[in-house]
């Protein structure tokens, strides 16, 4: 019987690109398992290119992990890439696993840690060698149009659409992107920006389709979402605008021709209208970033 490892990551774009590190470590540190990746099923396009991944079983959330939809009946080990707990931790003692890696029973959870680190200093706790320098899942190069992303999981982290609009208006080549439920925001963009509807494809493009326009585009400009991160994962120049989350929590690592903008406030991630520090930001700042990072 093959062995197998159950790892738990039922969160959005952002969070499994901050997580590929350590997946990768975890494909190093256990070659002989079959690893089973429990999260959304809207991100199984991104699997082949982390290379870390044997399986995906559908998961939102912390938990519960459905025992029937997985290949197995009870994992020799189980990782807790989720959270500290404790319906992360519980979630994965419900599988029975020979061995559970979580906070929450081994180190113990550090605020102000960037999300990335988090998840390697966790598996270096627990002796798997891990480093936070492997992002990566291709190179741009670089012969697309540049991106502009205005929209975000909250509107804490939404820059209003009509500064996007004016640095969309200042680039060359731009198209506009967002899901399905970010056309509104994204079409404000566009039509302020004066730029023809071919060019607004929000709502129009599933996620295997924003990986093939990411990994070709010459820039990247967007806010603190996940967008932000597959311009790190195919090191494509990007500008990243933060509000309430400082970009040490969350932002690209240095000296990848990122540049993070923030106007150093924290704030509530969750809340309801943009940040007051997130609208400190002048679109003069935006489009000199976007100038110098692509020059």
């Amino acid at each position: 019987m093959a062995l197998e490892l159950l790892a738990l990551r039922g969160l959005g774009l952002g969070d499994l690109l901050t997580a590929v590190p350590a997946l990768r470590s975890l494909r190093q540190a256990f070659p002989a398992h079959r690893i089973t990746l429990a999260a959304p099923r809207y991100l199984d396009a991104l699997l082949p290119l982390i290379g870390a991944v044997d399986d995906q079983v559908d998961v939102s959330g912390p938990g519960p992990v459905p025992m029937d939809a997985l290949p197995f009946e009870r994992p020799d080990v189980a990782v807790n890439l989720h959270g500290r707990g404790p319906q992360s931790i519980e979630a994965l003692r419900r599988t029975e696993p020979g061995r559970l890696i979580s906070f929450g029973t081994g180190p113990p959870w550090q605020e102000g840690v960037h999300e990335v680190r988090r998840w390697c200093d966790l598996l270096e706790w627990h002796g798997i060698p891990a480093d936070p320098g492997d992002l990566t899942l291709g190179i741009s190069d670089r012969t697309g149009p540049a991106i502009v992303h205005p929209g975000a999981a909250y509107p804490a982290r939404r820059w209003p659409p009509e500064r996007f609009a004016e640095v969309a208006a200042a680039l060359d080549d731009v198209i506009v992107t967002g899901n399905a439920e970010e056309v509104p925001i994204a079409a404000r963009v566009a039509e302020l920006a004066g730029l023809p509807p071919e060019r607004m494809l929000a709502g129009r493009t599933c996620l295997a389709d924003l990986v093939d326009l990411v990994s070709r585009a010459k820039l990247v400009v967007c806010g603190d979402t996940g967008v932000a991160h597959l311009a790190t994962a195919f090191c494509v120049p990007s500008v990243v605008l933060f509000g309430p989350v400082s970009p040490r929590l969350w932002g690209p690592p240095p000296g990848w021709r990122h540049v993070a903008l923030w106007a150093g406030q924290n704030g509530d991630p969750h809340g309801q209208r943009p940040d007051p520090g997130l609208l400190k930001i002048e679109v003069s700042e935006v489009v000199d970033a976007a100038m110098e990072v692509i020059s």
